[in-house]
């Protein structure tokens, strides 16, 4: 889509390099010159915003590493020495913990903007699988960080966890003696957690990279699902179009993101996680951070060990396989009134699923649990097939910009525009 790149180097020192390693070459035609449809929303923000926040947890994990110790003895009191006593310590590790719940911020608006607008149909398939990915090393990287501080919740939440893995037929046991380096969470977890927490976001790093690649690829995808018919009258230079809009919406999560930082610090985080780790004490509720809460819930909803194991990773797992699962030929929800329902049910359906997850495993809690759960998985599973084979959409306009026309209330003019226009791609 960004097409070979038009980039000439004014000097000549500038154009030897490029005829070796055409590296601005390759940023001109990505970043400058990749042409954006027009009719982008501020949701097509979330993927710069997202880009940034893992800047941002690298760069101020790398520096909280320098500090911490990875020994069960010495975990504890090594974050209380990184918050009192190194300089602005305090602020990244704030920076980091809480940058961490605005990462999963971002990134649920990302996917949801992604399911209403069916970024995930043909062609772009690959760019979603990819997606996913990234999500699942998201969630193993912020749940062995977690475990990082060792406090109370860090103890139990990992001892929990890691236990769901012995419900595996075979090999189960296996591969949580090797998860926890012996036969009870310990030094040998703690080391193992913290050498993965600091690799994975480079292994994240890399496959956005993928990402990024595939759908420059493809082209995006836009509020209106139509694909792009004439890059002159479609599209815009993502410099300085979509390069001023990202910024700008960068300042603004960056405010978001401080309120968090500097006013309520401790907020996401349990109490229980500012004592000591005690393998003697549990605490009287083990819960997760917040964003794995809806994922908490469906596993404590079925009654089976194995079973919820299996719905758990099976709610993340379905996701891969969205773009086979939705029949429609339409893509945006813009245009489909009945799937715009069953979406923000989903959506509903999902808050409700982190709520319970934050509840006690008993009583209505748990038969809530379930019954979102079955909505979670027939939403997927069976309302999606059937849509695309019953639902009569709404007239898809003849092209991105008449879509931008009429929505400024031009319709002479998309007239005239369709009558004069060469089709030139």
């Amino acid at each position: 889509m960004s097409g070979p790149s038009t980039y000439v180097p004014k000097s000549a020192i500038g154009r030897w390099f490029e005829s070796r390693l055409p590296i601005m070459g390759l940023v001109h035609s990505s970043f400058v010159a990749y042409p954006t449809p027009k009719n982008l929303n501020y949701f097509w923000t979330f993927g710069g915003i997202l880009s940034l926040m893992l800047g941002v947890q690298i760069i101020t994990g790398v520096v909280l590493a320098m500090h911490y110790t990875a020994h069960v003895d010495f975990a504890f009191n090594s974050v209380e020495h990184i918050m009192r006593d190194v300089n602005w310590g305090w602020f990244m590790r704030y920076t980091h913990a809480n940058g961490a719940s605005m990462f999963f911020v971002a990134v649920y608006i990302h996917m949801l903007r992604g399911l209403y607008y069916g970024s995930y149909k043909a062609p772009r398939e690959v760019l979603w699988i990819l997606g996913v990915i990234i999500f699942l090393l998201m969630m193993a990287t912020a749940f062995m960080g977690y475990v990082l501080p060792w406090g109370q919740m860090s103890f139990w939440g990992a001892t929990v966890i890691t236990n769901l893995f012995s419900a595996i037929p075979l090999v189960g046991d296996s591969i949580t003696t090797w998860l926890w380096g012996g036969y009870s969470v310990d030094n040998p977890t703690l080391n193992r957690f913290f050498s993965l927490h600091y690799l994975l976001p480079f292994m994240i790093a890399g496959v956005v990279i993928l990402h990024v690649w595939a759908l420059h690829v493809t082209g995006q995808n836009n509020p209106t699902g139509v694909e792009v018919k004439n890059v002159r009258q479609d599209t815009l230079p993502f410099t300085p179009y979509a390069t001023v809009k990202d910024g700008f919406a960068m300042v603004v999560f960056l405010a978001f993101f401080s309120w968090w930082i500097f006013y309520v610090p401790n907020y996401l985080g349990h109490a229980d996680n500012y004592i000591d780790a005690n393998p003697l004490v549990t605490p009287a509720h083990i819960v997760p951070e917040w964003y794995f809460l809806p994922f908490y819930a469906i596993l404590r909803a079925i009654p089976s060990k194995l079973g919820g194991v299996m719905a758990m990773f099976g709610a993340i797992a379905v996701l891969a396989f969205l773009p086979w699962l939705d029949t429609s030929r339409v893509r945006s929800a813009a245009y489909r009134p009945v799937y715009r329902v069953f979406f923000w049910v989903f959506v509903a359906c999902g808050i409700g699923l982190g709520y319970l997850g934050a509840m006690p495993a008993e009583g209505g809690y748990v038969i809530a649990s379930r019954i979102l759960t079955v909505y979670y998985f027939g939403f997927f599973l069976i309302i999606l097939p059937l849509l695309g084979l019953f639902e009569t959409p709404k007239p898809l306009p003849a092209s991105i910009a008449d879509s931008v026309l009429i929505k400024g209330g031009s319709a002479g003019a998309v007239a005239a525009g369709a009558a004069s226009a060469p089709e030139t791609k």
